[in-house]
């Protein structure tokens, strides 16, 4: 990447640009975890496309994009935690997604978008447990893995870290 990384709230219209880094990021980052990418509905474009919209219109997360120039290379999203019925949230805010596409790694655009979604304000995360490169970039921004394991979508095993 040569052009600086702008990164600025999300808007309606870069619903289409967001849904294409989302499943292109999906497919760079978690394609090794199933047998066929082409065939998985995980790293499909289009479903993406109308889950934006939504996301965008309704504000169910407060989203922000990474620039290169004119190209959306990533796209960072967080909201409040919500409580579950058997615990309180262990932070009050939660990264929900932070995604970068492979070509724009190591530009700053991940940690221009880390910095606008969240500053320093203590959240939780979920992570693949079998994504060194990021567990890497959360821990270098204060996070710790705290114990906690989940899955979703094709990742068998997430870890949740927080600071």
């Amino acid at each position: 990447m040569t052009a600086p990384i702008v990164v600025r709230p999300a808007v309606l219209e870069d619903a289409e640009r967001i849904a294409f880094v989302h499943a292109t990021s999906w497919r760079e980052t978690y394609g090794r975890f199933v047998d066929d990418p082409d065939d998985s509905p995980w790293f499909a474009v289009g479903p993406r496309v109308a889950m934006w919209r939504t996301n965008l219109t309704e504000h169910a997360y407060d989203t922000v994009v990474a620039l290169a120039g004119d190209e959306l290379v990533g796209f960072a999203g967080t909201h409040a935690t919500p409580p579950t019925a058997d615990e309180r949230p262990v932070r009050p805010e939660e990264l929900h997604m932070l995604y970068v596409l492979a070509r724009a790694h190591g530009s700053g655009a991940g940690q221009a978008l880390l910095d606008a979604a969240l500053g320093d304000r203590p959240a939780s995360l979920w992570v693949a447990e079998d994504n060194p490169r990021a567990q890497a970039f959360y821990r270098r921004n204060g996070f710790a893995t705290d114990g906690a394991t989940s899955s979703f979508g094709p990742i068998e095993r997430a870890v949740r870290m927080v600071r």
